[in-house]
């Protein structure tokens, strides 16, 4: 039988040497691997993403703020300060606190989210710095806390709110306080893989804040509890934090408050950070 047109035109199989397929698999031309602060800042930018295509998910730093600012300022600054707008100069940064440190769960409620997904299966096979998941998705809580805080702060300006620090000691104040706040994440990152599920990271963490945030100088001037009260509340991290936010907005910078908060910030990304490190390396 004689060839037809067609199979005289058929591609012809092409199989390549043996050295051929040698120089290809060992070219250098695979990517380089990801530095550690570029992989967290893309799990960040995954993070951010997150917001964009959920933005639901701003609730909480945007209308939970506005609505503490305003209930607290109205029901009890008459009664705490004789006016309301006296006790605005106390009480907004000690709020501003105490909404940006309430948020920070979101973290560890994410981040079970994502396990009980398999999504962090999927991450840790991936040849990245292996904490880069757990980095990148605080880095992105970051603009969380940052929206907050400057939610709070444009309502306190409406409200009558005058810092004496000036651009420069509130600029320094939501520094600190985000600095706080991206350390004490870490808390709830290691219950995030502790706890089986997102309603009981949610739950610990609430009965974990409402003393810390409450139990505080936040609302009114420890002098004025009893003295076993008063003892927690000098100890409590978050009475300190918002002594030393006060302090920069008001101009007077107390550097004894801002230094132990710091060290504050330093202990929970040592201690909290090594524990959740532990606990997703054996999951």
């Amino acid at each position: 039988m004689s060839a037809t047109t067609s199979d005289l035109e058929a591609p012809v199989a092409y199989a390549p040497s043996a050295e051929t397929l040698a120089a290809v698999l060992t070219r250098d031309e695979r990517p380089r691997r990801p530095s550690a602060l570029s992989a967290s800042l893309t799990f960040g930018w995954r993070a951010i993403l997150k917001i964009k295509h959920v933005p639901e998910q701003l609730f909480d730093v945007t209308a939970f703020p506005i609505i503490m600012t305003l209930m607290f300022t109205y029901l009890f600054g008459g009664a705490l300060a004789g006016s309301t707008g006296e006790y605005l100069q106390f009480f907004l940064p000690g709020i501003m606190v105490t909404s940006v440190v309430m948020i920070t769960m979101y973290t560890g409620v994410g981040l079970n989210t994502d396990i009980e997904k398999g999504v962090f299966d999927r991450f840790r096979t991936l040849p990245v710095w292996r904490p880069a998941a757990l980095v990148g998705m605080i880095f992105g809580d970051v603009l969380r806390y940052i929206l907050a805080a400057a939610v709070i702060m444009c309502v306190g300006l409406a409200l009558g709110f005058r810092p004496a620090g000036g651009v420069t000691g509130v600029v320094a104040a939501i520094g600190l306080l985000v600095v706080f706040s991206f350390a004490f994440s870490w808390v709830w990152t290691m219950f995030g893989l502790l706890l089986r599920s997102e309603k009981s990271v949610m739950g610990v963490s609430m009965l974990v804040l409402m003393p810390l945030t409450f139990l505080s100088n936040v609302f009114v001037d420890p002098r004025t509890m009893p003295g076993w009260l008063q003892a927690f509340v000098e100890v409590n991290p978050i009475s300190h934090l918002v002594t030393g936010v006060r302090s920069m907005m008001a101009g007077a910078w107390d550097p004894a408050e801002i230094t132990w908060t710091l060290i504050a910030s330093a202990a929970f990304v040592l201690i909290f950070g090594t524990l959740t490190m532990r606990l997703y390396n054996r999951r």
